[in-house]
């Protein structure tokens, strides 16, 4: 499986999301789509002024954005926040 299942919330909307994450992809470039996607769900609401960030919602930890998914260790039925 080259795809992980978690649980994302967005603060500001106060919505959360079970969205699949590519283990391939890089955390920076996954936060770029996380953001047109939201913002589409939202109906353009969602515009944030700087890039986000993906943070652990049980250990507050950010994750770097230079690692991949699978490198972040982020595994299926994980809890994040994007601020």
């Amino acid at each position: 499986m080259n795809k992980v299942l978690v649980n994302l919330y967005v603060p500001v909307l106060e919505v959360e999301y079970d969205i699949w994450l590519p283990l391939n992809k890089k955390i920076a470039n996954v936060i770029t789509l996380l953001v047109k996607a939201i913002n589409e769900f939202s109906g353009g609401y969602y515009k944030p002024v700087k890039m986000p960030y993906l943070y652990d919602k049980l250990t507050g930890e950010v994750y770097d954005v230079n690692l991949n998914i699978k490198d972040a260790n982020i595994k299926n039925g994980a809890k994040i926040i994007l601020i």
